[in-house]
Formats: C-alpha cells, structure tokens, sequence
C-alpha cells in the first residue's frame, strides 16, 4: 500500500473517531448527497485487495446503493449530486485508478427506500459490492463514414515544437525530443508531441517516452497512459488531481483536462 492511501485511510479513521466523539455530545445530524457519496468512493477504496506482483485489483463489477429518500424532493436532491458530472460510476473508476487500481467496467445502481431497513450499515444509506456473470463483450464498430472526434493538445507549461496539436483517432505518443534511440542508437520511437531536449528546467521534467493517448473507436474516447515516465503523469480535472498509474489500462480525457507530465503541462480539447 503506498502512501497516499495509508494517509487516506488514517484520515477517514480520525474523521470518523471525531464525527462519532461529536454526535454523542450533540447528536447526529442527517448525512447530505455529497456526504453519502464521499461515503460510497471511501467503502470502494477499502474493498481494493493486492493480486501480486504490486498489482491491486476491485474484485467486484456491481455496485448497489441504497438510499433513505422518503419524499420525490430528497430523491432530487441526491440525484442531483449522484448523476453529476461526474456520474457517481465515473467517481467510483477514477478514484479506483488514481490510487493504482486494475478496474474494468463498473455499474452503479441506486435505489431509494421510504424507510431504513434493520440490515443497514448507516442511516441514510447501505452499499452491496457484488460480482456477477456477463456475457463476452460483442465488439462494435463506429459506423462507416464516422469520424473520430479531434483532439487539441496545447502546450500551457514547458516548450514543444509548436504550441498546439491537433489529431483525429491516432495513437499519439508524448515525451522530449522527436526521436527516442536506443543505447545502440537505434531509433525506437517518434514521438508526435515532443518537448524540446535541453530547452528549459521544466523540459527536463518530461521523459524521454513519457506517456502517449490512445483512441477507443467503439466508446469513442481518448484515454492517457503513462509509459513509465521517471516523473510520473496525471489529469487535472476540475481541480482534482487524477493520477495516472503505470501499466494500467489508462484514464478517460475529457475536454477541458490539463496533462501533466512531469512539471509540464498540456490543455486538452476534444471536438
């Protein structure tokens, strides 16, 4: 377990010492929406287990959440903060696999109850993790004639050969310098999006194979993978940092991210 987590989890228990310390002075009062999902995203990261090798895996697909809504105006205002943006799926996989998570496909299904059964863990509401059987995915296809959505990367921390780029469903490979040799001087890989070798402090921040965006043509999205970058790689999102682990099957960009690469950074645009 690295250390972010042993700091979340050793926050999450003095939240916790302290929120029971306080209701037996004052009483407890009703948990918000944001507090029941904050609820949802820490049970999820206590439910990771190690599969070896450093790999951490959610070994459930399915996750039910039981909310207390008696009346149509507090199913609204859950709602409001479940169904996003984010949805609460996409909060769930992201902090999954800002922590170094394998996690494949999710589904988050609420349903809200006039009254809290015997069996609940909180008040407000109770979470059941579970795994079951699909069915072997069908691949699709976009339709002939569908373009892929085009991709703008602008440089907005370190200097590359032009401030912006723009691609349309390629794979696209970032780091320093446009071509990557080998110690025999065997040219390896080219990079699309190169920052300049030797240009500044924050340049070097970027390895030489830093990361690269790849395209899925039947979720039409792009997703970021680190490349075993020395400095790392991330999205920042709304002010949230989203890590990107090394060997994972990536995370989803969405219009409006900064890449961070190192101490560089690149605003991304899809249209």
């Amino acid at each position: 377990m690295d250390l972010l987590a042993k700091a979340r989890k050793l926050e999450s228990k003095i939240s916790r010492t302290l929120d029971e310390a306080v209701e037996g002075v004052v009483g407890r009062a009703p948990r918000q929406p944001v507090e029941i999902v904050q609820a949802v995203l820490d049970s999820a990261e206590q439910q990771i287990q190690p599969a070896g090798r450093g790999r951490r895996v959610f070994p459930f697909n399915q996750i039910t959440l039981h909310v207390l809504a008696p009346t149509r105006s507090d199913k609204a205002r859950f709602a409001a903060v479940a169904d996003g943006p984010p949805p609460l799926v996409e909060r769930v996989t992201e902090r999954l696999e800002s922590i170094g998570c394998a996690v494949d496909r999710i589904d988050v299904q609420v349903l809200y109850a006039s009254r809290a059964k015997p069996d609940w863990l909180a008040p407000e509401h109770h979470i059941v993790f579970d795994r079951i059987e699909r069915p072997a995915p069908v691949e699709t296809r976009a339709p002939a004639g569908q373009a892929a959505p085009k991709i703008e990367l602008g440089i907005v921390s370190g200097s590359a050969q032009r401030p912006t780029f723009t691609f349309s469903g390629e794979r696209v490979d970032i780091g320093r310098r446009v071509e990557v040799l080998d110690h025999r001087q065997h040219l390896i890989r080219m990079n699309h999006v190169a920052f300049t070798e030797g240009e500044n402090d924050i340049n070097r921040t970027v390895s030489r194979r830093h990361a690269h965006i790849a395209y899925t043509a039947a979720s039409r999205e792009y997703r970021l993978h680190d490349d075993g970058s020395s400095r790392g790689t991330a999205i920042l999102r709304n002010g949230q940092t989203i890590r990107v682990p090394q060997g994972s099957r990536g995370i989803r960009l969405d219009a409006g991210d900064e890449i961070v690469l190192g101490e560089a950074r690149i605003k991304v645009k899809i249209r």
